[in-house]
C-alpha cells in the first residue's frame, strides 16, 4: 500500500499534463490505498485535460460511488461507456453501474447490472478476484430486491471460487466513505448467505 501510494503520487507529480497518468494514479490511490478525496481530484483533473478519455470517466464512476455519489457515478459509467462500447473490460463498468445503483436503492436496476456483467465477463476472468465483486453484488442486489433464491446462487458461485468469504472483509475491499452505505451491502449479503 505504500508503494502504491508513492507511485501513484509520482505519477500524478511527473505527469500532471497527462490525462492517463492522473486518472489511473488516481485509481490505484482510491482503490488500493483507499485515498478516495485525493483520487477524485486527480481524475477530475485527467478529466478536464481529456474530457474524451473513457477511462478516466470509468475511474470517476467508481471514485463517485465510494464518495456516496451513485447519480453522478451512473452518470459518469453511462459517459465511459458510450465513449468506449467495445471495451473487452465493459463487465467492468457494467459491474460498477450494478454498485451504482445498488447505494441509490434501485435494487432491481442493480441486479440487472450485476447480471449483465457476470453474463459479459471474458471466460479467463471468472475464476479471478476480480470476478468476485460481480457475485457479491448480485447477491445484495438481489436479496434486497426480495429475490432471495438469486442471491444464494450468486454466493454459492462466489464460495466456488472462494471458500472463505466473509462480511467483514468488505471494509478493506471497497473503500465506501459512508458507513449506511457499507451497512446497506452488509446486510444485503447477510441476507443473501454470507458469514459475518
Amino acid at each position: 500500500t505504500t508503494e502504491t501510494a508513492r507511485l501513484a503520487r509520482r505519477a500524478a507529480e511527473l505527469g500532471w499534463d497527462d490525462a492517463v497518468a492522473l486518472a489511473w494514479g488516481g485509481f490505484a490511490l482510491a482503490y488500493v490505498v483507499h485515498d478516495v478525496e485525493v483520487a477524485a481530484a486527480l481524475i477530475d483533473r485527467a478529466l478536464q485535460l481529456n474530457p474524451n478519455l473513457a477511462e478516466a470517466w470509468h475511474f470517476s464512476g467508481w471514485v463517485r460511488i465510494y464518495l456516496g455519489e451513485p447519480e453522478t457515478a451512473t452518470e459518469h459509467l453511462t459517459h465511459a461507456m458510450r465513449l468506449s462500447p467495445l471495451d473487452p473490460l465493459t463487465f467492468v463498468a457494467q459491474m460498477a453501474m450494478a454498485f451504482a445503483y445498488f447505494f441509490a436503492g434501485r435494487y432491481d436496476d442493480a441486479s440487472s447490472w450485476a447480471e449483465k456483467a457476470l453474463a459479459t465477463s471474458p471466460p479467463g476472468l471468472r475464476e479471478r478476484p476480480v470476478y468476485h465483486p460481480a457475485l457479491l453484488i448480485a447477491a445484495a442486489s438481489n436479496s434486497l430486491a426480495g429475490r432471495l433464491e438469486e442471491a444464494s446462487k450468486a454466493i454459492a458461485r462466489l464460495r466456488q471460487l472462494n471458500p472463505t468469504p466473509h462480511i467483514s472483509n468488505l471494509k478493506k475491499q471497497v473503500p465506501l466513505r459512508r458507513p449506511e452505505d457499507l451497512a446497506r451491502y452488509a446486510e444485503g449479503l447477510r441476507r443473501a448467505g454470507l458469514s459475518d
